[in-house]
């Protein structure tokens, strides 16, 4: 077997031979009650889908059928993670996908000896690096001490600390790699101190313990970036009600006020912005504002990056849809022109898509 192919970069036509994580799989059945996989393979460049076809069983195809017949067993018995060798080729059907011609489950001694890089995205810099850049604003930016205690108390907590430093910040949409979540949370917090800049009226302190502290309940919605699901309770609960109960002892014990201590669970509570996307209330404070639009920004920057092009690949304008961004047009003269043609159709172009 060559090295490892790259998701992202697999074409039309591809022949396949290489190991993925397989992140989703269920078995499913034709109009006509055949029986086959739906998988979903992963790789750290992205995902893709992948199928499982048992042949129609008739005398001619005995070694198709044995084929299948192994490669039911084998998925069916499969723990998660999984990783496996695939071989087939890329077809096209609502997307890429691969049409599987054998599979092959690997033990966890084979897997130990992968390099987990190829198969877990992750942030540009370290956990450790950017937990050094939080602490530094603590230290910079608290000047009421139970602030300090609160969001320090959380944030050395062994139980939350390690889980933190590789936690994704989503599944799919936004940040979702090792570090993701800290990435978010850093870069809301440093836009939240632009905007107190900004408005001198908000209240710097609150809003900045609010944005580092936010996405916490992520921890416990979401397990670990090598097979992203949700919890049980991430399924009954969400991150925001979680959050809160996780954050709940550690506000009690930081000598808040108790005006304070209300403003902060309020900030957590709606900085979804609507009910619809998941707040339990609706902003009701300029902090509230403020926290919410540099959450969705930051989110939203995020995905955009996330369809962008690889550099050197042949420029586009928008998706294969049509409706996501993938070459922005920049001011001549910035070093990032937009390489994509004038008036060309978008249109039926591969795009890179979450």
């Amino acid at each position: 077997m060559a090295g490892h192919q790259k998701i992202s970069e697999l074409k039309l036509n591809d022949h396949v031979d290489s190991v993925y994580l397989i992140r989703e799989a269920s078995r499913e059945m034709t109009r006509s009650g055949n029986a086959y996989w739906r998988l979903q393979l992963g790789d750290a460049t992205g995902s893709i889908a992948a199928m499982v076809w048992s042949p129609v069983q008739n005398s001619s195809c005995g070694e198709e059928q044995a084929a299948w017949e192994s490669m039911d067993r084998t998925l069916a018995g499969r723990s998660s993670p999984a990783w496996a060798r695939v071989q087939g080729s890329v077809g096209e059907f609502r997307g890429l996908q691969v049409t599987v011609r054998k599979l092959l489950v690997l033990s966890e001694e084979e897997a130990g000896t992968l390099d987990m890089a190829d198969f877990v995205a992750a942030s540009a810099r370290s956990g450790e690096d950017m937990l050094k850049d939080v602490e530094k604003l603590c230290a910079e930016e608290f000047t009421h001490k139970p602030w300090k205690k609160f969001v320090r108390s959380v944030l050395s907590h062994p139980g939350i600390k390690a889980r933190l430093l590789t936690a994704p910040a989503a599944k799919a949409i936004h940040h979702a790699r090792s570090g993701g979540l800290l990435e978010h949370s850093l870069s809301v917090a440093r836009m939240c101190l632009a905007m107190a800049d900004h408005y001198p009226g908000l209240d710097r302190q609150a809003l900045l313990a609010a944005a580092l502290l936010h996405d916490i309940g992520k921890l416990d919605e979401m397990t670990g970036p090598l097979d992203t699901e949700y919890t049980v309770n991430g399924n009954l609960l969400g991150h925001i009600v979680q959050g809160l109960l996780l954050l709940e002892p550690f506000l009690e014990r930081s000598g808040l006020e108790p005006g304070l201590k209300d403003h902060f669970r309020h900030l957590v509570a709606s900085h979804h912005g609507k009910a619809e996307f998941g707040a339990v209330k609706e902003p009701r404070t300029p902090e509230a504002f403020a926290l919410h639009f540099a959450d969705d920004l930051d989110a939203r920057i995020d995905h955009c990056s996330g369809v962008l092009p690889p550099p050197g690949a042949e420029a586009q304008l928008f998706s294969a849809r049509g409706d996501s961004l993938c070459q922005p047009v920049h001011t001549p003269g910035t070093g990032t022109e937009a390489m994509g043609k004038p008036g060309q159709d978008p249109r039926g172009q591969q795009g890179s898509l979450l």
